[in-house]
């Protein structure tokens, strides 16, 4: 293996949910970088039919953690990232719930750039939890059209957080079942 490849699997290995901040703001260069890794993840047909809403002020970010049960670090952490669908950009007909999958891939991807650049990162779902969605819809006032998928509170990690091996090779089935 190259020194290269080396690097990229011991970051996907090395991802973790990350729940625990300082506080410390995230630059919006780090944020910037981690928007062009979620931009750069595979999309059906390239459509790319997605957009994202990167919050930094301390009043939103409080604002959406009141609101979402699940996403309380969001109090301590710099920034949080919504990962959205777009329904204005034209699928293929049949495909349009595709959405989903490239908002998936580019959570991942925003994820994995976290990791990369030792900032600490969480995927929290919005979709399809309609009150969720909601709740950020109406605080980030996203047009008609643009659904939230998920939200990512992104920080300085506070430390304690680590990641697990979810390897199974029981889940593993070669050639047939």
């Amino acid at each position: 293996m190259t020194d290269t490849t080396t690097v990229v699997l011991d970051t996907i290995m090395s991802r973790k949910s990350v729940r625990n901040y300082t506080g410390e703001p995230v630059t919006k260069a780090c944020l910037l970088a981690l928007l062009k890794a979620g931009m750069a993840a595979p999309s059906a047909r390239n459509r790319q039919p997605l957009a994202f809403v990167a919050v930094t002020e301390r009043n939103i970010l409080n604002a959406l953690g009141e609101g979402l049960p699940f996403t309380k670090m969001l109090f301590k952490a710099g920034a949080c990232i919504v990962v959205c669908g777009d329904s204005s950009v034209e699928l293929q007909a049949g495909a349009t719930d595709l959405w989903h999958q490239d908002a998936a891939a580019a959570t991942e991807n925003i994820l994995l750039a976290a990791e990369a650049m030792r900032l600490g990162a969480v995927w929290s779902a919005l979709f399809p939890m309609s009150e969720r969605e909601d709740h950020v819809r109406k605080l980030l006032k996203l047009p008609a059209g643009v659904d939230p998928f998920s939200i990512i509170p992104v920080g300085h990690p506070a430390g304690g957080d680590l990641p697990k091996d979810k390897f199974k090779g029981e889940k593993i089935h070669w050639e047939v079942w």
